[in-house]
């Protein structure tokens, strides 16, 4: 039974949490503790991999894993680079929305165009919570933020399916109020060979839910009701893609054999 004096003992390291209460990154950040340890993977094997925002201190440096901390948006740059030195590595990339998919969108698209084996937990509160609730690529149309008062005139990207459509091998959508299903498919992601990617709506009380009048309650409540598998656009949840395509690394393992000889 995994308790959470075991979680402390053996995943987490003891320091002051830097999240706001509510805020759904710890449920995130048990998600993927629980989804290493069911797989019983060695920690050893596992590299974390993080850019900026508050998404990113779920795994550096609270993770009891071997971590880099990167720039704005090039986590997945950082991660390919160390998938490709050490194939064997479990890398797993955690990456808010704006991180993902505003500073660091070309890096998400083409690691999925190449299929290379990394795992990419993108956290979206759908707006830039860290510096201060701005309005992100996926903040939903007539949405309000601190830069988007009257409401946001763009419309959201969705993200899930812009992955899907660039050749990713697995992708889905859960939100943190689905802890179970995001456990499962945190797992299946971890050992899928190729490129995985999985959407994880997140509560930003701070910023989103004091712009929509809920608490974090209120928001997972939100999740609850409005995120369902039958639903359309970016209230649909599940698994989008679970395909066996082949990986960067290994082709890349291909090519240099064919040139030795």
């Amino acid at each position: 039974m995994i308790t959470s004096r075991y979680i402390k003992e053996n995943y987490v390291r003891r320091l002051p949490s830097a999240f706001c209460p509510g805020c759904g990154d710890g449920q995130i950040l048990n998600a993927i503790i629980r989804a290493i340890d069911h797989l019983k993977i060695d920690r050893k094997d596992v590299a974390a991999v993080s850019g900026i925002g508050c998404s990113a201190w779920i795994p550096s440096p609270y993770l009891r894993v071997d971590s880099l901390h990167t720039t704005h948006g090039r986590p997945i740059a950082f991660a390919t680079g160390l998938k490709v030195a050490n194939p064997r590595l479990k890398v797993i990339v955690v990456s808010g929305d704006g991180d993902a998919t505003g500073i660091g969108g070309n890096h998400l698209l083409h690691a999925a165009r190449s299929n290379v084996g990394i795992t990419v937990i993108m956290v979206n509160n759908g707006l830039y919570a860290m510096t201060g609730g701005q309005v992100a690529p996926t903040t939903p149309h007539e949405a309000k933020t601190t830069t988007t008062p009257y409401g946001n005139p763009a419309f959201s990207l969705d993200v899930s399916r812009v992955v899907a459509a660039a050749g990713a091998s697995y992708v889905a959508r859960w939100t943190t109020w689905h802890m179970n299903q995001l456990i499962r498919s945190i797992e299946k992601a971890i050992m899928k060979k190729g490129f995985s990617f999985i959407e994880v709506l997140s509560q930003c009380p701070t910023y989103e839910g004091r712009m929509l009048n809920m608490d974090h309650i209120q928001m997972l409540e939100w999740f609850k009701n409005k995120f369902r598998e039958d639903a359309d656009g970016i209230y649909k949840i599940g698994e989008f893609v679970d395909i066996e395509k082949p990986e960067l690394t290994e082709e890349l393992e291909k090519m240099i054999e064919r040139v030795k000889k």
